[in-house]
């Protein structure tokens, strides 16, 4: 009898490593998961990014055209000579996904270069090259600060910050992107994960006030953001 549950301790105290093994190897595979599903969509937000640029960029030169067309028949109507259509006043351009820019803001800059140099650092970021990442997006925030992908960069300058634990310059980095670009597409987001940053720094009675705002400054804000902040509230004891 003493014999048997001599064995039956040594195989017990053989399986506890394995169990523990088992834990821990459950824990990196949910983390690997978690990061794979994190860069999938990253790739399909950059797609998306893309796509309403060039669909802005291909609606602008539709207005352009039909303006240039109805000028040119209006004057020959008018029984003048249809040469090009004058210049018009440079006006606000606007922003990707539907938002404008505040009226007060100087016409966009950068051009094809600065939204290579957009897409590069984007295409770093989803490589996983965080570092590098950052210093793409720093630079062309830096250059091109009234650009219509600013906004954006901006916030997935936060992210670059926030994917490597460095919560306090993601905190800043989502600070000035509500702060700078509250009109922008992504000026949502960057409030949200500013709450969200400030909740992982303990800093909960800021994160709820964050929170509270968030539908005050954006009441047309989509269901899933709204669902998160909701779950944020929660998660932080928020009244």
């Amino acid at each position: 009898m003493k014999t048997l549950r001599l064995k039956l301790l040594v195989l017990l105290m053989l399986a506890l490593p394995t169990a523990a093994w088992a834990q821990r190897g459950d824990a990196v595979y949910v983390e690997d998961r978690l990061n794979q599903i994190q860069q999938s969509l990253m790739t399909l937000t950059g797609q998306l990014e893309q796509l309403q640029y060039r669909n802005q960029q291909l609606q602008q030169q539709m207005e352009k055209m039909q303006a240039d067309y109805e000028y040119r028949l209006d004057t020959l109507e008018k029984g003048g000579n249809a040469g090009p259509r004058p210049a018009a006043a440079p006006t606000p351009t606007p922003a990707a996904g539907g938002a404008n820019l505040a009226a007060s803001a100087p016409p966009t800059r950068g051009g094809p270069q600065g939204e290579a140099l957009y897409h590069a650092a984007f295409k770093l970021l989803q490589d996983g090259d965080y570092a590098g990442a950052e210093r793409g997006f720093r630079t062309f925030v830096q250059q091109n600060p009234q650009h219509v992908l600013a906004g954006n960069a901006q916030y997935w300058l936060g992210e670059t910050y926030y994917a490597r634990r460095d919560y306090q310059n993601a905190m800043v980095a989502f600070a000035e992107g509500y702060k700078t670009y509250k009109t922008s597409p992504k000026g949502p987001d960057n409030l949200l994960k500013l709450g969200v940053t400030l909740a992982v720094l303990n800093k909960k009675q800021e994160a709820c006030a964050v929170f509270a705002r968030f539908l005050q400054d954006y009441p047309r804000a989509t269901d899933l953001q709204k669902r998160r902040i909701d779950q944020e509230r929660q998660k932080n004891g928020c009244g």
